[in-house]
């Protein structure tokens, strides 16, 4: 792993294939690491012929820390923001879609496979949108346009206050994980102890979290601006997402012309290794028709 200037902070990056193979670019989600994305599937992608890159969203992992207002003033960020009032946050989710422009920028790569799972699907939408030269193609995984109502449970564990410790929050981690995974899809016990530990080994950093959180709350709806989406789009969401129920998944495929929506039953907020290699199909299926597809007009024929 390896860190680029981008967008005026650091990023914390890892890549996976050849250099000069087609990029897929991974946008991770609310809170978590670039090593949420399993490696099993980083490396499946890349066995496909494409450089795999994901990285740390700013704030979390390895990439920038960004200054605290206190925990009392986020609250009560937190708080407007929940009744849709007047907030500045720290940052938006189009401070982290340029971020990662500016990483692909760094990284010389002129246009990827934009795919974003939650906060990240939120942030592969801006980009696809707002930079379509940048885009081959675009896959929102168990996203959505608009802020959507979590299930009560998990609104609940959500508001919780920062873990004190690392101890604290690997159990929270856990216990979270469990709560939104699908009944199709279960991690083992083993499995899902695993990614947590190596977490918060990794990065501790309690508080950015509610940023995150913060800049999803206030960020305005993207229905509109999804019209301008222009790349081949993959939308796949869980039958059974606690999270982010299923209709933001369907009103993401509704707003973005000729997306294809791929409703996974028993999948929820997760991915564990056992959806991995349907991920792998979809997606590298999803991003080899859309090079396909963009060939003839590379040459300068028609489609």
């Amino acid at each position: 792993m390896t860190a680029a200037q981008a967008n005026g902070v650091t990023i914390e990056y890892e890549t996976f294939g050849a250099p000069d193979a087609p990029a897929i670019l991974l946008v991770m989600g609310l809170g978590m690491q670039l090593v949420a994305w399993p490696d099993s599937l980083c490396e499946g992608l890349a066995r496909r012929g494409f450089r795999v890159v994901r990285f740390d969203n700013r704030d979390v992992g390895l990439s920038s820390p960004m200054p605290s207002a206190g925990r009392l003033a986020t609250s009560g960020m937190m708080a407007r923001a929940a009744l849709r009032l007047p907030v500045r946050p720290p940052y938006t989710l189009d401070d982290m879609a340029r971020d990662a422009v500016g990483l692909m920028d760094a990284l010389g790569i002129a246009a990827a496979h934009v795919v974003g799972a939650s906060m990240g699907g939120m942030i592969a939408q801006i980009v696809a949108a707002e930079r379509p030269d940048r885009v081959r193609s675009l896959t929102s995984i168990m996203s959505s346009p608009v802020r959507v109502m979590p299930k009560a449970r998990v609104l609940g564990a959500l508001l919780k206050p920062p873990a004190r410790n690392r101890e604290q929050a690997i159990r929270r981690m856990t216990a979270f994980f469990r709560l939104v995974g699908g009944s199709a899809y279960p991690p083992t016990d083993s499995e899902l102890r695993a990614k947590v530990d190596r977490s918060v080994a990794r990065s501790f950093r309690p508080d950015s979290f509610a940023r995150h959180l913060i800049a999803i709350q206030t960020a305005p709806s993207r229905v509109a601006l999804l019209a301008h989406v222009r790349a081949p789009t993959l939308v796949l969401h869980g039958s059974e997402d606690p999270l982010v129920p299923l209709v933001g998944g369907e009103m993401t495929a509704a707003a973005i012309p000729g997306a294809r929506l791929r409703i996974v039953p028993g999948m929820g907020h997760f991915l564990p290794e056992a959806l991995v290699p349907l991920l792998i199909e979809e997606i590298a299926g999803h991003c080899l028709k859309a090079d396909a597809a963009a060939e003839p007009e590379t040459l300068g024929g028609t489609p």
